[in-house]
């Protein structure tokens, strides 16, 4: 079997080679460029340093390496989308789109169509039923990464494998510690990667500048405060707003009139919801909407968490509206509800809040 492995340098996927070694794969490792270089004033997000740990993995191991280069596809369907999301005022969910477009996506249409399988180290499993590859979640629940996976397809899922997806990651750094990899102690990588060393909003300025707004207290209507532009802020927020006497939340933002409206407390119950409503639902496999006539329990994400929430779904056209068990924090438009079954071992798919 032909294997492409996707590492990056980090623990995780250097672990990745060493798993497919011990089980008797010889894969090819790729290391996909997806960074900013070439736009005026970024730091390049891929580092050397990355590109060093990836090449002594490579050595070790007896594995034929290449460096290819995804950039413009990144800055269309991952960068563009970003910022185009936050200018409409919506939350955006890139690690999304760069799973779906680029990871399985061009480096498929590329370099990918040669192999029978691509590795990466995603937290996540496949679980086969039927016949069909299904997307599950991983053994680690702090690490499963199938939230950021909901929007990827039913080709896909069928050529992925996920060879950390049955370990803890104190299991996986253990391995790493256990061949001297020179990743094994080296911290995971937080935020938006094509940021590289830029403050988030020193990016959103650059590209969308600065427009004074009000600030209104959602209760009362009584103007608190002003801010630089509704792009800088997001539902559910807390940080950020600049003002005393909080903590204040963002309830909601007028998009037309360049508002933003707080909420005073810490637990205000406007910040809550429990009606979750997403325009269409990707399936990664297949449509079970056929498998059921109104309502069906599943589980739900609509961020990056360890716990899941019950919930029922139903659909009307197009539309999907989930009924949550539990008051859901944050309900933002943008953001993507992914669903799993009422167990959350599968993922069916994702869709976005509306």
């Amino acid at each position: 079997m032909e294997i492409a492995a996707l590492v990056s340098g980090g623990v995780d996927s250097s672990v990745v080679v060493h798993i497919l070694k011990e089980a008797g794969y010889e894969p090819v490792i790729f290391y996909i460029r997806i960074g900013m270089e070439g736009k005026a004033g970024y730091v390049d997000c891929p580092s050397e340093e990355d590109i060093e740990i990836t090449c002594h993995v490579a050595k070790k191991y007896g594995c034929r390496m290449e460096i290819v280069s995804l950039h413009e596809e990144y800055w269309e369907k991952v960068v563009g989308y970003t910022i185009a999301s936050i200018k409409r005022g919506l939350t955006p969910n890139p690690d999304m789109m760069c799973n779906r477009y680029i990871k399985f996506g061009c480096f498929e249409d590329k370099w990918g169509r040669d192999f029978d399988k691509i590795a990466t180290g995603h937290y996540a499993t496949t679980a086969e039923i039927d016949g069909k590859i299904w997307l599950s979640t991983a053994k680690d629940p702090v690490k499963d990464q199938t939230d950021f996976l909901g929007q990827i397809t039913s080709l896909q899922i069928a050529k992925l494998m996920f060879p950390i997806g049955h370990l803890m990651k104190n299991e996986v750094r253990e391995i790493a510690g256990n061949q001297n990899l020179p990743s094994a102690k080296r911290k995971d990588s937080q935020g938006i990667c094509f940021l590289g060393k830029i403050n988030y909003n020193d990016f959103i300025e650059r590209y969308l500048g600065r427009k004074e707004g009000t600030i209104v207290e959602f209760e009362t209507g009584k103007k608190i405060g002003v801010h630089n532009g509704y792009w800088f802020h997001t539902i559910g927020q807390r940080k950020g707003l600049g003002m005393s006497g909080g903590p204040w939340f963002v309830i909601q933002k007028d998009i037309e009139n360049n508002i933003i409206y707080v909420s005073k407390g810490y637990d205000p119950e406007t910040q809550y919801g429990r009606i979750i409503n997403i325009q269409g639902l990707n399936f990664i496999t297949e449509d079970i909407w056929g498998q059921f006539d109104d309502k069906k329990e599943i589980t739900f994400k609509i961020r990056h968490t360890p716990e899941f929430t019950k919930g029922l779904v139903c659909r009307k056209g197009d539309l999907y509206t989930i009924e949550s068990e539990e008051k859901i924090q944050g309900i933002a438009a943008g953001q993507y509800a992914v669903v799993y079954d009422k167990d959350h071992h599968l993922c069916y798919g994702s869709g976005m809040i509306i």
